[in-house]
Order: structure tokens, then sequence, then C-alpha cells
């Protein structure tokens, strides 16, 4: 059961993306390696609105997609986003990065950020995921149905599936899983990421400026108690399928299988395998929405200017499609 924590009566301060961009921290009971908080970061729009997106960041990843947040704020809608405990703004010294032991724990800053947009006045509301974030906001769409804090979800690649082998998926995670349940704090190599990071970093071939500190190309090793975390929530969304709410998922046409840099990782998803994503989206029940992204990356709106420019026509017309029709 979620432990409800009570809001306090905090303040915005400016956050580092500047531009009107504020945070806030949220502060939550101790877990297993001490003090824990995470913070919501916002952006609203020039004119009033009663409209606003929740946005999860992914694994070895934190908030920093400012021109997305611009895009809602432009289309009608108050932009927020967190960064989960153990990542970016809300890192302490004293964790592990990315270290829970269940996709729920997140379920606190979760539910308090959706409390706290409701009481800012907002009364329709998306949940949106990237990657790890599209696995976290499902399966919590998943276990509160019938919610009245969110309506709709977007799912921007979501981490659905393990990008490994038949016989890794099949047999070495679950008994990973497995030990993960008793010896949680083992920890093991982290992804091989290090192309993909090269592909959207600006000093290197991509165009966005990131903490490499917050966000590094080579992740680091992983606790067993995480990939636990991932595999019960991938496997507790098979088993529920229903959402409830307009559903939109997001993924790119092609997987990069190389290793090593190559002009492919500007094209494809290099973290990912579509064809997984494809495969869990369409067994969601309810009103899904399956759209490939030709030649988008892994995190969708970071590719290729002409390729993201699809990605927010897709996004803002399923959204007017689905919660803004006029009558």
């Amino acid at each position: 059961m979620r432990q409800e924590v009570p809001l306090k009566n905090s303040s915005y301060i400016p956050d580092l993306l500047g531009d009107g961009f504020e945070r806030l921290t949220l502060e939550f009971p101790p877990d297993y390696e001490g003090e824990v908080i995470a913070t919501l970061i916002r952006s609203t729009t020039h004119k009033t609105s009663e409209k606003a997106v929740l946005y999860v960041h992914g694994f070895n990843d934190y908030f920093f997609q400012k021109e997305m947040a611009l895009n809602f704020n432009d289309h009608g809608y108050n932009f927020y986003a967190l960064d989960l405990r153990k990542y970016g703004r809300s890192y302490l010294k004293h964790q592990k990065f990315n270290n829970v032991r269940a996709l729920s724990e997140y379920d606190e800053e979760i539910h308090q950020a959706l409390q706290l947009i409701k009481l800012e006045n907002n009364h329709q509301v998306l949940l949106m995921g990237h990657s790890a974030g599209g696995l976290i906001t499902t399966n919590y769409a998943a276990n509160h149905l019938h919610s009245t804090l969110f309506h709709g979800l977007i799912g921007n690649s979501p981490f659905y599936e393990f990008n490994l082998g038949h016989f890794t998926r099949t047999l070495v995670v679950p008994v990973v899983a497995f030990l993960g349940h008793y010896f949680p704090n083992i920890r093991i190599s982290g992804i091989p990421s290090g192309s993909y990071g090269k592909s959207i970093h600006a000093e290197s071939h991509g165009e966005w400026a990131y903490s490499l500190t917050w966000k590094p190309h080579e992740v680091p090793k992983i606790n067993l108690g995480f990939i636990t975390a991932i595999y019960t929530a991938q496997k507790n969304i098979r088993r529920k399928q229903v959402i409830g709410i307009p559903t939109l998922i997001l993924h790119s046409s092609t997987t990069v299988h190389e290793k090593n840099w190559s002009e492919k990782f500007q094209e494809g998803d290099a973290v990912l395998n579509v064809d997984h994503i494809k495969k869990y989206a369409n067994k969601l029940k309810g009103t899904i929405t399956v759209v490939e992204i030709k030649k988008g990356l892994h995190d969708l709106i970071l590719s290729k200017k002409p390729v993201r420019e699809a990605v927010y026509k897709v996004l803002f017309d399923w959204i007017n499609t689905n919660f803004n029709r006029t009558h």
C-alpha cells in the first residue's frame, strides 16, 4: 500500500533551465538508504489553463527536454516533470543512482505531484513517460484505474521488455529478478549506451546539452533490486493489460543493433527493440493508439528536427481528437 504523504506548503524556486522554469522539492519518509526526495519542475502557459501534462523521464536520465515543455505550453498545457528519487536534481550523496526495489516506490512522488497539479487548478491531466518512465506511468495507470487525478497516457518508447536475446529474456532475466528479491544490493554491469549518448549530446553527434553527471554515456553498475523492479512491473502490465484511459504509444520504425558508433544511431532506437514495444503496446486494452515514427531515436523528441516535428504533430493531433473536441 502506498503511504500517503501530506502536502507541505513549499514554494517553487527558479530552476536551472531558466526561462521561467521552476522547481519544487518533494520530501518523503526515509527508505533503506536514508533520506529521500523527488523534484517537481514546471513551466506554465502564458494564458490561464486548466490542462496539464506530467512527464516522467527514463533510466539513466533526468528532465532537460525544454523544447518539449514549451511545445506543450504553446498548445495550452501547463507542463510538469518529475526528477524521480535518486535521479538528476533529486540525487543525494548517500544514494546509489536509480536504486529502487519496486517501481511502486515512485508512486509517492507521482501521487503527490498529481495532487499538487490538481490543487493548482488543472482538471485535465495527461501522464507521459519515456522508456523506463513509460513503463512506470503505464504500470501506475494500470494500478490506479478510475483515478480522478489523470485522464490520458502517453508513452515515448516505453520499456516494456528487456532488449536482450530470447534465451536471456526468458531464462536469465527471471532468475536475476528472483535473486534480486533476496540480494537487492548486488551490483551488476550497467546497460551499454555510450553510442546512443553520443548520438544525442551536443559535444558529440547530437544537438542537446545536458549533464553528463546525471545522464552519463556509460551507465554505472545497477543493483539486482532494480532488475527485479523492472521485471515485476513488466509482468504486471502484461497480466492486467487494461489501462482505462485514452493511451498513445509512440516508437521508432527501426531498431539499431550495432554496438559501435555509426550514422544508424541517428535514425533508430539504439536502446530498446521496437518489435518488443509494438508487441506489448498492442496487447494493451482500451482506447489504445500505437504509432510508428520513421527514423525516430529512442527518445523520440530528441530526434532530428523533421522527425520530432512529426512526433509533435502526431502527439497534438491525438490530444485534440481525444480531449479537446469542440461541439
